[in-house]
């Protein structure tokens, strides 16, 4: 294994602990993927994030392709898919934070509330429909809610978050949930959210082409 497939191999791992320890993920329930090379380097199934070491991550290639002596995440479909037909993903977060999934199972998705929105890509942070965990339709309906987006909800499931690095998709998975938060407690309340128009979202998506991560940390407008 080479120095930088080894750095990347630790990076998600520090990832997974980073987003239990932020709260926008419990337990093992998540899960955390990067491109690499012809495939993606995913977080095995059902092992506490703490006992990861580099080599407990698997490979698997767009061509079907395994390297690794443990199971892949339940939902490595998805991560799979999402890279191979997305060339500017090249890393995948998936959470279970609390309210981004409280909205998610009531299939309500996140309007122009706040011009953060504007991270998503578009005017709303969408909801795909529920499928079973593991599954090519619930690919297939990710893929669907991504389109034109870097985010999207699971409906009662939770979070999908994507990225041009692994740190990249963390800070999106933890904006959301920020938003999702602040949703909610506009809907508390009782009075109908004001939105912003689909023009100023637009003009937000410009101006945050000249921001982006540097020294790991992310500078928001």
């Amino acid at each position: 294994m080479g120095k930088k497939e080894l750095a990347l191999r630790q990076e998600i791992i520090s990832t997974c602990l980073k987003m239990n320890e932020l709260g926008v993920n419990q337990g093992t329930s998540g899960n955390v993927s990067a491109r690499w090379k012809q495939g993606i380097l995913i977080t095995p199934t059902g092992i506490a994030y703490d006992t990861l070491s580099p080599e407990d991550l698997v490979w698997l290639g767009f061509d079907g392709s395994q390297k690794g002596s443990l199971t892949p995440s339940s939902e490595w479909r998805f991560h799979l898919d999402i890279t191979r037909s997305r060339d500017d993903v090249q890393a995948i977060v998936h959470t279970h934070s609390n309210h981004a999934t409280a909205l998610a199972i009531q299939s309500m998705e996140i309007p122009a509330i706040h011009y953060m929105v504007a991270v998503s890509g578009g005017p709303s942070i969408r909801v795909a429909p529920y499928a079973t965990f593991g599954t090519q339709e619930l690919s297939d309906n990710a893929l669907k809610a991504l389109e034109g987006r870097t985010c999207c909800l699971l409906e009662h499931h939770g979070v999908i978050a994507t990225g041009s690095s692994v740190a990249k998709a963390l800070w999106l998975a933890v904006e959301i949930e920020t938003i999702a938060r602040q949703y909610l407690l506009i809907l508390s309340t009782g009075k109908t959210p004001r939105l912003l128009p689909d023009e100023e979202i637009e003009r937000v998506l410009q101006k945050m082409k000249g921001y982006g991560l540097r020294n790991k940390s992310q500078d928001t407008p």
